[in-house]
């Protein structure tokens, strides 16, 4: 069975794990439970339960296509100002080594450079929003970075030179935020933040698949696109999942409202 790739929000720092109180909802703040809520189902929304899942994260960039071959990687706490306790999170799913070397020889194959390396921790892109999804660690997990020059139609052909790998079994998921313009919060950044991510959506799911790879490449053309993501590593992992689906059909199925912001979350397939 074909699995589908997904493009996920990861929230804000910990933002799911700030009240140690509460262990069925973490969080004190409402406004980060609809996002929540979304995560925990991910799984189980599934038409089988994934092998392994290949992840692409917003917050790790290298100047080619980089694999995590790590078998236990450590967590990399790459964010800042937060309860103490947020630094003490443990998620200890192992690592999917062979996984991360198919990925690269895919990339390999379809003409792109890769590297490898496996000392660097799973950031909060990749270890967050899987605490929430998979609370038990047991599913297997390999990292993918985003290239450095950020370049969208890059990043689509490289997700499609990965879309075999949804034919065996592995979950491809780009983890980021569709709106990611941490400098505006509140009633500033609901206008635009909302006309963005409507387009936005128009894009992703436009039904003919060549169409909806164009129209994302061309992101920085909708409207308050340069208000929403002053720099785009945040959208990039949408580009990798759109080209891993391929294809198949695309919807939005998250949307929610935090700080402000407009945020979504699709699915191809």
């Amino acid at each position: 069975m074909t699995l589908p790739s997904l493009f996920i929000p990861h929230g804000g720092g910990p933002c799911f794990f700030m009240d140690p109180s509460d262990p069925d909802r973490p969080h004190s703040d409402p406004m980060w439970h609809p996002m929540q809520d979304y995560l925990a189902g991910l799984i189980a929304d599934l038409p089988e339960w994934p092998k392994a899942i290949l992840l692409v994260s917003g917050h790790w960039e290298e100047a080619a296509f980089t694999v995590h071959v790590g078998e236990q990687p450590a967590l990399l706490f790459d964010y800042y100002g937060f309860p103490p306790h947020t630094y003490t999170l443990r998620w200890d799913a192992p690592g999917a080594p062979d996984l991360a070397r198919r990925a690269a020889a895919l990339l390999q194959q379809a003409g792109f450079a890769t590297g490898e390396e496996a000392a660097r921790g799973w950031d909060h892109g990749v270890f967050i929003p899987m605490k929430v999804a998979l609370p038990d660690a047991d599913i297997p997990v390999a990292q993918l970075s985003l290239r450095h020059d950020l370049d969208p139609a890059a990043h689509i052909a490289a997700g499609r030179a990965l879309a075999p790998l949804r034919d065996e079994g592995v979950l491809i998921v780009g983890s980021g935020m569709s709106f990611h313009n941490l400098r505006v919060r509140g009633a500033q950044a609901i206008a635009p933040s909302t006309a963005f991510d409507y387009a936005l959506t128009a894009a992703v799911t436009d039904p003919d698949p060549q169409s909806r790879a164009a129209r994302v490449a061309d992101w920085d053309h909708l409207p308050h696109a340069h208000f929403a993501h002053p720099r785009e590593e945040h959208l990039l992992p949408l580009m990798v999942a759109l080209g891993a689906g391929g294809d198949d059909a695309a919807t939005c199925t998250h949307r929610s409202s935090v700080l402000g912001w407009t945020v979504s979350g699709y699915r191809f397939g």
